[in-house]
């Protein structure tokens, strides 16, 4: 954990000093921004963050803007921290990238775990422990490597769509709901988890199928969760 430096980006000071606090504890090292553009040019300058914590509201350049500018070269994760709170405003933000949303005001031991959770998907995506492989139809994961290709073709996932297709592939055939998928990725509590994985599902398809409309791996079952098959 120590030496694990994360970004924390808000126009509100105050919000970034008392973040800063939470993590500083935890043994993190922080970097402090007060814009999307300080947030950009951060990540840019500083190649050893490992997350970022980002409002959307924001002067110079929102939240959103900043997420698609660091996505251009970076997996790290992100975390929307904001006070919209709309269902609406969650899935424009998993859209453009982020891995997390957590809606002010906040409590500071969530905060922590959610860090945690990301950050340890993260490393675990850049580690080499394990040595098995998964192999579904043209899918090959490989936990040595931490890659996936399909049909051979090499594709790049995020930390948390590489977990969640990691979760499918250990149980092919297997329906698994958005709840189960939320507790084995984050580790956590699975509130508004139907929304969530279903946004990263859609990025997942979009990654991995020839026609994601007309999906041949990842399959949902209405009501009740999704599968990886191959037909």
């Amino acid at each position: 954990m120590v030496n694990n430096i994360i970004l924390v980006c808000d126009d509100d000071r105050d919000i970034v000093r008392a973040i800063s606090i939470y993590l500083e504890n935890e043994g993190y090292k922080v970097i402090k921004a007060y814009n999307g553009r300080e947030a950009v040019e951060c990540v840019k300058k500083y190649r050893g963050i490992k997350l970022a914590i980002l409002d959307i509201m924001m002067p110079v350049m929102d939240g959103y803007e900043a997420c698609h500018e660091i996505r251009k070269d970076s997996n790290i994760p992100i975390i929307f921290l904001t006070a919209k709170s709309q269902d609406s405003d969650k899935i424009t933000g998993l859209d453009i990238g982020a891995d997390d949303y957590i809606t002010k005001p906040f409590n500071s031991s969530m905060l922590v775990a959610r860090v945690k959770s990301a950050l340890r998907r993260y490393t675990e995506l850049g580690s080499g422990n394990n040595v098995s492989e998964h192999i579904v139809g043209g899918i090959i994961l490989n936990e040595t490597t931490k890659k996936v290709t399909v049909d051979g073709e090499e594709v790049v996932l995020t930390p948390t769509e590489y977990g969640i297709l990691k979760v499918l592939m250990e149980q092919p055939g297997r329906v698994l709901s958005a709840k189960d998928i939320y507790r084995a990725v984050w580790e956590g509590d699975p509130i508004g988890a139907e929304g969530t994985i279903a946004v990263h599902i859609r990025h997942i398809r979009e990654k991995i199928e020839i026609d994601p409309a007309n999906p041949r791996y990842i399959k949902v079952l209405w009501g009740q969760g999704y599968k990886l098959e191959e037909n």
